[in-house]
Protein backbone atom coordinates (compact mmCIF):
# COMPACT_ATOMS: atom_id res chain seq x y z
CA UNK A 1 0.00 0.00 0.00
CA UNK A 2 1.29 3.74 -0.87
CA UNK A 3 1.84 5.93 2.08
CA UNK A 4 -0.54 9.03 2.33
CA UNK A 5 0.52 11.93 4.39
CA UNK A 6 -1.51 14.18 6.77
CA UNK A 7 -2.09 17.35 5.18
CA UNK A 8 0.71 19.35 7.22
CA UNK A 9 3.35 16.96 6.13
CA UNK A 10 1.86 17.33 2.63
CA UNK A 11 2.17 21.15 2.70
CA UNK A 12 6.16 20.14 4.02
CA UNK A 13 6.59 18.10 0.93
CA UNK A 14 5.55 21.14 -1.73
CA UNK A 15 7.43 23.60 0.29
CA UNK A 16 10.77 21.32 0.67
CA UNK A 17 10.44 19.79 -3.31
CA UNK A 18 9.63 23.49 -4.79
CA UNK A 19 12.90 25.24 -2.53
CA UNK A 20 15.13 22.35 -3.97
CA UNK A 21 13.69 22.91 -7.66
CA UNK A 22 14.71 26.80 -7.50
CA UNK A 23 18.24 25.67 -5.81
CA UNK A 24 18.83 23.75 -8.86
CA UNK A 25 17.43 25.91 -11.69
CA UNK A 26 20.34 27.83 -10.12
CA UNK A 27 23.22 25.52 -9.83
CA UNK A 28 22.38 24.49 -13.49
CA UNK A 29 24.02 27.26 -14.49
CA UNK A 30 28.05 26.53 -13.53
CA UNK A 31 26.57 23.25 -14.82
CA UNK A 32 26.11 24.14 -18.25
CA UNK A 33 29.10 26.38 -18.59
CA UNK A 34 31.17 22.57 -17.81
CA UNK A 35 28.76 20.24 -19.73
CA UNK A 36 26.73 20.03 -23.24
CA UNK A 37 23.09 20.78 -22.91
CA UNK A 38 22.38 17.35 -23.97
CA UNK A 39 25.05 15.27 -22.38
CA UNK A 40 24.11 17.43 -19.06
CA UNK A 41 20.44 16.40 -19.47
CA UNK A 42 21.13 12.84 -20.02
CA UNK A 43 23.36 12.33 -17.27
CA UNK A 44 21.00 13.88 -15.31
CA UNK A 45 18.07 10.89 -16.50
CA UNK A 46 20.52 8.27 -16.10
CA UNK A 47 21.80 8.95 -12.53
CA UNK A 48 18.68 9.60 -11.66
CA UNK A 49 17.18 6.04 -13.32
CA UNK A 50 19.74 4.41 -11.30
CA UNK A 51 18.34 5.77 -8.13
CA UNK A 52 15.19 5.00 -8.96
CA UNK A 53 15.59 0.88 -10.23
CA UNK A 54 13.75 -0.31 -7.45
CA UNK A 55 10.76 2.29 -7.93
CA UNK A 56 9.99 0.94 -11.12
CA UNK A 57 8.59 -2.31 -10.10
CA UNK A 58 4.73 -2.51 -10.05
CA UNK A 59 3.36 -2.83 -6.89
CA UNK A 60 1.01 -5.59 -6.54
CA UNK A 61 -2.25 -3.17 -5.67
CA UNK A 62 -1.96 -0.78 -9.32
CA UNK A 63 -4.70 -1.35 -11.25
CA UNK A 64 -3.74 -1.60 -15.40
CA UNK A 65 -3.31 1.67 -16.91
CA UNK A 66 -5.89 3.36 -19.26
CA UNK A 67 -5.06 4.25 -22.50
CA UNK A 68 -5.52 7.85 -22.04
CA UNK A 69 -3.10 7.42 -18.67
CA UNK A 70 -0.70 5.98 -20.26
CA UNK A 71 -0.43 9.14 -22.60
CA UNK A 72 -0.66 11.53 -19.84
CA UNK A 73 2.66 9.41 -18.23
CA UNK A 74 4.36 9.92 -21.99
CA UNK A 75 3.38 13.67 -21.78
CA UNK A 76 3.87 14.36 -18.36
CA UNK A 77 7.72 12.61 -19.33
CA UNK A 78 8.47 14.89 -22.59
CA UNK A 79 6.93 18.19 -21.43
CA UNK A 80 8.02 18.41 -17.40
CA UNK A 81 11.18 16.23 -17.57
CA UNK A 82 12.55 16.04 -21.47
CA UNK A 83 11.49 20.02 -22.93
CA UNK A 84 11.08 21.59 -19.35
CA UNK A 85 15.37 20.09 -18.77
CA UNK A 86 16.36 21.25 -22.35
CA UNK A 87 14.51 24.69 -22.07
CA UNK A 88 15.94 25.49 -18.55
CA UNK A 89 19.39 24.57 -18.86
CA UNK A 90 19.74 26.62 -22.24
CA UNK A 91 17.91 29.68 -20.47
CA UNK A 92 19.31 29.62 -17.33
CA UNK A 93 22.58 29.74 -19.58
CA UNK A 94 22.07 32.58 -21.60
CA UNK A 95 20.71 34.55 -18.69
CA UNK A 96 21.22 34.82 -14.91
CA UNK A 97 19.70 33.05 -11.35
CA UNK A 98 17.94 36.26 -10.39
CA UNK A 99 15.93 36.62 -13.89
CA UNK A 100 15.15 33.01 -14.69
CA UNK A 101 13.62 33.14 -10.44
CA UNK A 102 11.54 36.19 -11.82
CA UNK A 103 10.31 34.38 -14.37
CA UNK A 104 9.70 31.24 -13.06
CA UNK A 105 7.32 33.10 -10.56
CA UNK A 106 4.73 33.23 -13.09
CA UNK A 107 3.67 29.48 -12.68
CA UNK A 108 0.95 29.69 -10.40
CA UNK A 109 -0.90 31.86 -12.89
CA UNK A 110 0.11 30.03 -16.18
CA UNK A 111 -1.33 26.38 -14.22
CA UNK A 112 -4.56 28.75 -14.20
CA UNK A 113 -4.58 29.85 -17.51
CA UNK A 114 -4.12 26.10 -18.64
CA UNK A 115 -7.03 25.03 -16.29
CA UNK A 116 -8.97 27.61 -18.26
CA UNK A 117 -8.18 26.64 -21.07
CA UNK A 118 -7.91 22.57 -21.36
CA UNK A 119 -9.86 21.94 -18.33
CA UNK A 120 -12.37 24.24 -18.61
CA UNK A 121 -12.29 25.89 -15.04
CA UNK A 122 -13.66 29.10 -14.28
CA UNK A 123 -10.49 32.22 -14.52
CA UNK A 124 -11.76 34.92 -11.72
CA UNK A 125 -10.56 39.02 -11.89
CA UNK A 126 -8.25 38.04 -9.25
CA UNK A 127 -6.68 35.87 -11.55
CA UNK A 128 -6.27 37.68 -14.51
CA UNK A 129 -4.59 40.45 -12.36
CA UNK A 130 -1.89 37.44 -11.26
CA UNK A 131 -1.49 37.00 -14.72
CA UNK A 132 -0.85 40.95 -15.01
CA UNK A 133 1.46 41.01 -12.81
CA UNK A 134 3.64 38.24 -14.19
CA UNK A 135 3.54 40.38 -17.65
CA UNK A 136 4.72 43.36 -15.82
CA UNK A 137 7.58 41.57 -13.67
CA UNK A 138 8.96 40.01 -16.94
CA UNK A 139 8.74 43.44 -19.29
CA UNK A 140 10.12 44.74 -15.85
CA UNK A 141 13.24 42.59 -16.44
CA UNK A 142 14.27 43.49 -20.06
CA UNK A 143 14.27 47.13 -18.75
CA UNK A 144 16.19 46.20 -16.16
CA UNK A 145 18.95 44.25 -18.45
CA UNK A 146 19.45 47.76 -20.19
CA UNK A 147 20.37 49.25 -16.92
CA UNK A 148 23.13 46.95 -15.95
CA UNK A 149 25.62 48.42 -18.66
CA UNK A 150 28.46 46.95 -20.35
CA UNK A 151 29.43 44.19 -17.32
CA UNK A 152 26.32 42.57 -17.71
CA UNK A 153 26.61 42.88 -21.26
CA UNK A 154 30.12 40.85 -21.86
CA UNK A 155 28.84 38.54 -18.94
CA UNK A 156 25.43 37.20 -20.50
CA UNK A 157 25.71 38.17 -23.91
CA UNK A 158 23.48 39.24 -26.59
CA UNK A 159 20.96 36.46 -26.28
CA UNK A 160 20.46 37.22 -22.50
CA UNK A 161 16.76 37.87 -24.05
CA UNK A 162 16.47 34.49 -25.35
CA UNK A 163 17.65 32.71 -22.12
CA UNK A 164 14.71 34.55 -20.51
CA UNK A 165 12.00 33.20 -23.61
CA UNK A 166 13.45 29.70 -22.84
CA UNK A 167 13.11 29.81 -19.30
CA UNK A 168 9.23 30.81 -19.93
CA UNK A 169 9.06 27.58 -22.26
CA UNK A 170 10.47 26.09 -18.92
CA UNK A 171 7.21 27.71 -17.04
CA UNK A 172 4.77 26.59 -19.84
CA UNK A 173 6.19 22.68 -19.22
CA UNK A 174 6.37 23.03 -15.61
CA UNK A 175 2.83 24.31 -15.67
CA UNK A 176 1.41 21.37 -17.67
CA UNK A 177 3.24 19.40 -15.37
CA UNK A 178 1.37 20.38 -12.46
CA UNK A 179 -2.19 20.12 -14.09
CA UNK A 180 -1.22 16.17 -15.48
CA UNK A 181 0.47 15.43 -12.17
CA UNK A 182 -2.53 15.75 -10.11
CA UNK A 183 -4.17 13.76 -12.38
CA UNK A 184 -1.74 10.63 -12.16
CA UNK A 185 -1.83 10.75 -8.55
CA UNK A 186 -5.03 9.07 -8.74
CA UNK A 187 -3.62 5.95 -10.22
CA UNK A 188 -0.41 5.64 -9.71
CA UNK A 189 1.75 6.06 -6.65
CA UNK A 190 4.45 9.12 -6.39
CA UNK A 191 7.11 6.46 -6.55
CA UNK A 192 6.14 5.07 -9.78
CA UNK A 193 5.25 8.54 -10.99
CA UNK A 194 9.09 9.63 -10.59
CA UNK A 195 10.73 6.27 -11.72
CA UNK A 196 8.27 5.92 -14.96
CA UNK A 197 8.99 9.60 -15.91
CA UNK A 198 12.28 9.53 -15.43
CA UNK A 199 13.00 6.88 -17.67
CA UNK A 200 10.45 8.12 -20.34
CA UNK A 201 13.02 11.17 -20.46
CA UNK A 202 16.41 8.66 -20.41
CA UNK A 203 14.39 7.19 -23.48
CA UNK A 204 14.14 10.46 -25.22
CA UNK A 205 17.34 11.80 -24.12
CA UNK A 206 19.32 9.02 -24.96
CA UNK A 207 20.43 9.15 -28.54
CA UNK A 208 21.22 13.40 -28.40
CA UNK A 209 23.08 12.67 -24.95
CA UNK A 210 25.27 9.49 -26.37
CA UNK A 211 26.25 11.25 -29.99
CA UNK A 212 26.96 14.25 -27.37
CA UNK A 213 29.63 12.14 -25.44
CA UNK A 214 31.02 10.27 -27.75
CA UNK A 215 32.64 13.67 -28.06
CA UNK A 216 33.09 14.83 -24.93
CA UNK A 217 36.29 15.23 -23.17
CA UNK A 218 35.17 13.43 -19.76
CA UNK A 219 38.41 13.52 -18.12
CA UNK A 220 38.35 17.97 -18.70
CA UNK A 221 35.59 18.36 -16.24
CA UNK A 222 37.00 18.42 -12.35
CA UNK A 223 35.95 17.08 -9.36
CA UNK A 224 33.46 19.48 -7.87
CA UNK A 225 31.13 19.74 -11.15
CA UNK A 226 30.56 16.16 -11.09
CA UNK A 227 29.14 16.30 -7.48
CA UNK A 228 27.16 19.28 -8.39
CA UNK A 229 26.16 16.65 -11.33
CA UNK A 230 24.74 14.08 -8.79
CA UNK A 231 23.18 16.53 -6.52
CA UNK A 232 21.32 17.95 -9.39
CA UNK A 233 20.55 14.28 -11.01
CA UNK A 234 19.19 13.39 -7.56
CA UNK A 235 17.35 16.38 -6.55
CA UNK A 236 15.43 16.96 -10.16
CA UNK A 237 14.93 13.51 -11.25
CA UNK A 238 14.45 11.52 -7.72
CA UNK A 239 13.75 14.32 -4.68
CA UNK A 240 11.31 17.34 -5.97
CA UNK A 241 9.42 14.75 -8.00
CA UNK A 242 8.35 12.11 -5.20
CA UNK A 243 8.19 15.05 -2.80
CA UNK A 244 5.80 17.22 -5.11
CA UNK A 245 3.59 13.91 -5.90
CA UNK A 246 3.15 13.16 -2.59
CA UNK A 247 2.03 16.05 -1.30
CA UNK A 248 -0.43 16.26 -4.20
CA UNK A 249 -2.06 13.02 -3.17
CA UNK A 250 -3.18 15.48 0.62
CA UNK A 251 -3.28 19.00 -0.91
CA UNK A 252 -5.79 19.92 -3.41
CA UNK A 253 -3.85 21.73 -6.84
CA UNK A 254 -5.56 25.00 -6.03
CA UNK A 255 -3.67 25.44 -3.42
CA UNK A 256 -0.71 23.17 -4.17
CA UNK A 257 0.19 26.42 -6.98
CA UNK A 258 0.94 28.29 -3.76
CA UNK A 259 4.14 26.51 -2.68
CA UNK A 260 5.98 27.76 -5.82
CA UNK A 261 6.46 30.79 -4.29
CA UNK A 262 9.52 28.86 -2.93
CA UNK A 263 10.72 27.86 -6.61
CA UNK A 264 12.08 31.57 -7.80
CA UNK A 265 12.87 32.73 -4.26
CA UNK A 266 15.21 29.53 -4.03
CA UNK A 267 17.00 30.18 -7.34
CA UNK A 268 17.19 33.75 -6.47
CA UNK A 269 18.91 33.44 -3.17
CA UNK A 270 20.93 30.79 -4.55
CA UNK A 271 21.89 33.49 -7.69
CA UNK A 272 23.51 36.19 -5.22
CA UNK A 273 25.04 33.76 -2.35
CA UNK A 274 26.25 30.78 -4.05
CA UNK A 275 27.31 32.33 -8.00
CA UNK A 276 27.88 35.95 -6.74
CA UNK A 277 24.87 37.87 -8.69
CA UNK A 278 23.50 40.77 -7.75
CA UNK A 279 19.91 42.00 -7.36
CA UNK A 280 19.32 45.55 -8.91
CA UNK A 281 16.51 47.77 -7.29
CA UNK A 282 14.50 46.83 -10.82
CA UNK A 283 15.28 43.46 -10.46
CA UNK A 284 13.89 43.54 -7.19
CA UNK A 285 11.16 45.56 -8.31
CA UNK A 286 10.28 43.10 -10.95
CA UNK A 287 10.59 39.97 -8.41
CA UNK A 288 8.18 41.68 -5.70
CA UNK A 289 5.55 42.40 -8.88
CA UNK A 290 5.87 39.11 -9.95
CA UNK A 291 5.26 37.37 -6.35
CA UNK A 292 2.13 39.67 -5.72
CA UNK A 293 1.04 38.14 -8.93
CA UNK A 294 1.79 34.60 -7.68
CA UNK A 295 -0.26 35.54 -4.60
CA UNK A 296 -2.87 36.85 -6.69
CA UNK A 297 -3.09 33.47 -8.35
CA UNK A 298 -3.03 30.99 -5.33
CA UNK A 299 -5.30 32.73 -3.02
CA UNK A 300 -8.43 30.53 -2.35
CA UNK A 301 -11.67 32.28 -3.04
CA UNK A 302 -14.81 32.78 -0.95
CA UNK A 303 -16.28 29.90 -1.86
CA UNK A 304 -13.86 27.62 -3.66
CA UNK A 305 -11.24 26.96 -1.11
CA UNK A 306 -11.52 23.59 -0.99
CA UNK A 307 -12.44 22.69 -4.86
CA UNK A 308 -9.80 20.72 -6.91
CA UNK A 309 -9.98 22.21 -10.53
CA UNK A 310 -6.67 20.46 -11.22
CA UNK A 311 -8.76 17.29 -11.72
Amino acid sequence: MSYTPSRPVGYGCLILSMSMVGAYVALTKPLAAMLPVFLLAWLRFGIGAIAMLRWLKKPADEKPLSTQSRWLVFLESFLGNFLFTLCMITGVSMTNAVSAGVIMSSIPAVVAVMSWVFLKEKISLRVWGAVACGAIGIGLLSLAKDHHGAAAAASHGQYAWLGNVLVFCAVLCEAAYAVIGKKLTAVLTPKRISAVINLWGLLLMTPMGLYTALQFDFVSVPANIWLLLVFYALAASVWTVWLWMTGLKVVPAARAGVFTVMLPISAAVVGVLALGESLSALQATAFAVALAGMFLATLPGRSSSEKLPLH
